[in-house]
């Protein structure tokens, strides 16, 4: 007897993953529900981002997906079902709300390069963790929107990472229409970093990552964690700030290694410290 198709679907992971030349590749991988962050999908990044931290085979990440989704955002069926309870969902919703931040927040935290590779839609939450991505590669045919106000529920939570993405004005439109915007727009606004053609993605993506996973773990997570810290600061405050992270990071074995291979002119030789 062959194997029931539907049973070999629901067994699939959520979430696919694979390790490869320093390179993790995390694969959203329930295309039926347009790779919704449901509870299942947000507990398998979220516990893939945190085993990544201190794993020093690890050098990038790259966050792709299955089928013609990226993700839709939030399972609305789940969100929904939470209605059913005593207090009319304000305990899920709040468990379910903080679940998704706190995963948005481990992507800009993490002490890994994280690399969006978008190859459809993106929608409400799932454009959230586009925009919580330090670099974004979308395909031609990508598009993004945040929706929630079609349907009476304003994107506010995917608000944050946007605005701090985008421009306020362009993150605003976005927002209070609800409609998409295509992959060439998203890079005029700075939501994506490069729109290429479909057919050349992977080398694209391939490449860029490759270039990142050759330099410094040490210097990667210096230079990303002053990045997000000094943004927010006032002008002063942050250079104050960065002088610092530059003395500390000049005493580090890598900028000494990396300062005398430039010198002598030969290749680096990372101990990641």
């Amino acid at each position: 007897m062959g194997a029931n198709p539907a049973k070999m679907e629901a067994a699939a992971p959520v979430l696919a993953t694979s390790l490869q030349d320093g390179i993790l590749r995390l694969v959203l991988n329930n295309p039926a529900r347009r790779n919704s962050l449901s509870e299942a999908m947000m507990a398998a990044l979220q516990g893939e981002l945190d085993a990544a931290i201190d794993n020093p085979q690890i050098r990038v990440i790259v966050i792709g997906h299955e089928g013609p989704a990226f993700s839709a955002g939030h399972d609305l069926r789940e969100l929904d079902a939470g209605r059913q309870a005593a207090d009319h969902g304000r305990a899920y919703f709040t468990d379910i709300m903080n679940r998704c931040s706190t995963l948005m927040q481990t992507v800009v935290n993490h002490p890994r390069p994280v690399i969006a590779d978008i190859r459809g839609i993106a929608t409400a939450a799932g454009c959230q963790l586009v925009a919580s991505c330090d670099i974004v590669i979308a395909s031609e045919s990508s598009k993004f929107a945040t929706p929630g106000v079609n349907i009476g529920l304003f994107c506010s939570t995917p608000m944050v990472a946007l605005s701090r993405k985008v421009g306020q004005n362009h993150a605003m439109e976005m927002l209070l229409t609800g409609e998409f915007i295509d992959a060439r727009r998203a890079a005029e606004i700075g939501l994506v970093n490069r729109v290429v053609p479909e057919a050349e993605q992977d080398a694209h993506v391939q490449a860029l990552a490759e270039r990142i996973a050759s330099k410094s773990l040490m210097t990667l997570k210096t230079g990303k964690q002053a990045f997000y810290q000094q943004a927010d600061m006032p002008l002063a405050q942050a250079y104050a700030h960065t002088v610092e992270v530059m003395i500390g990071n000049m005493l580090k074995h890598d900028a000494k290694e990396g300062v005398a291979a430039f010198l002598e002119k030969r290749q680096p030789e990372w101990r990641d410290e």
